[in-house]
């Protein structure tokens, strides 16, 4: 186990954990913005198709799997309100994928961790270093000769 100038122990498999799964959260968020995104953008598509009609013409609405029949008048307020609370959603999740970020980069610079791009080939097998489709994670400057 190495140790940092502070005298704080680090374990640099435990440092990588720790930071993989820093990643893995930001990325369920992008997933999570961009499943919010689409269905705020449908009930943006069913709104475009339902206010120009007749607000007494039946359709019909899912609510929790069942299909229920009601006017647009009953349906075009609760469609609004849904894509609503949906963009706020969107914006607090987009405020914790901010937060995430901010936390990554304090991480980043408190191990000194750098992100290669993937057609790297000349890193030493001593390295801390964790493939993925973004890059490779490389630990500590101090625990390897430069």
């Amino acid at each position: 186990m190495a140790s940092r100038a502070g005298g704080e122990p680090i374990n640099e498999q435990v440092v990588a954990n720790t930071y993989a799964n820093m990643r893995t959260e930001m990325n369920q968020l992008y997933t999570k913005i961009t499943e919010l995104e689409m269905e705020v953008s449908e009930h943006s598509l069913v709104i475009v198709a339902i206010e120009p009609l007749d607000p007494t013409r039946r359709c019909y609405r899912m609510i929790g799997g069942v299909l229920v029949e009601r006017t647009i008048k009953e349906v075009l307020p609760a469609v609004h309100r849904n894509k609503e609370g949906l963009e706020e959603v969107v914006a607090r999740v987009k405020e914790a994928l901010e937060t995430k970020k901010k936390e990554m980069t304090e991480f980043e610079l408190k191990y000194k961790i750098r992100i290669r791009k993937g057609g790297d080939s000349g890193a030493e097998e001593g390295n801390m270093k964790e493939a993925s489709a973004q890059g490779v994670l490389v630990g500590p400057a101090g625990s390897r000769a430069e």
